[in-house]
């Protein structure tokens, strides 16, 4: 039986300042929406952030970078947030990019225990430079580590009080690979069922990832509005 809380003011308390986060979603799609929101009014600092983008300027991660709660994020994308662009720029936030499937690999690796893997992405470019490189087969391959957190939050569609969670569609993105990669793994529900109700063969998270559960209604706000005439 996981702990099952019940307000997200506690369930973000025990996160301190200098934290690593892994931060379900891709966009707007699949995000902890009431966690980045705890964590935003509990005024923690000092981040490090491990998250596809930053959200939009005033939802998501957006909201942490507007408060200046975020010293480095980790990330494949930029995205459409402008006060992300401005800090970056301005040298008020560090930022690595990096390819998003090396990305999606370092956090499975690390949930995995592998501590790191070669990759052909980025051989040639920037991302190179200063790094081990080894060839395979006649080709040269890059070495990335392996990501892990303090802290994962993440979000799914339904968990049972045991832990095992399962997703609805594209939710599927970055949120099962960082429950498996974080010491404490903080997921925000739609649904809280009774053990036994879930498909055995439906569970995509087991709960041996999970640590803690809050169920929490989802505003799921549209990131672009694109409308046909």
């Amino acid at each position: 039986m996981k702990e099952i809380l019940h307000s997200f003011t506690e369930a973000v308390q025990a996160i301190p300042d200098g934290s690593t986060l892994m931060v379900g979603g891709f966009g707007l799609v699949g995000i902890p929406e009431q966690l980045i929101k705890a964590l935003a009014d509990s005024g923690v600092s000092n981040l490090t952030v491990i998250s596809n983008n930053c959200g939009v300027d005033d939802w998501g991660l957006g909201l942490l970078l507007r408060n200046k709660q975020i010293k480095k994020i980790i990330a494949s994308y930029v995205g459409e947030n402008k006060e992300f662009e401005r800090q970056v720029l301005s040298g008020e936030i560090e930022a690595e990019l990096v390819p998003q499937g090396t990305l999606a690999e370092r956090i499975r690796a690390g949930g995995a225990g592998i501590p790191a893997f070669y990759t052909p992405a980025g051989v040639g470019t920037p991302l190179a430079d200063g790094r081990e490189t080894r060839f395979f087969n006649n080709k040269e391959y890059i070495l990335e580590h392996a990501l892990t957190a303090d802290f994962s939050l993440i979000r799914a569609v339904r968990g049972d009080r045991m832990g095992n969670l399962v997703y609805n569609k594209t939710a599927r993105n970055f949120n099962p690979i960082m429950a498996s990669a974080g010491k404490v793994t903080i997921a925000e529900i739609e649904e809280l069922v009774e053990i036994g109700s879930l498909n055995p063969e439906s569970i995509e998270t087991p709960g041996i990832y999970v640590q803690k559960i809050i169920v929490g209604a989802q505003e799921k706000r549209i990131e672009r509005l694109t409308t046909k005439q």
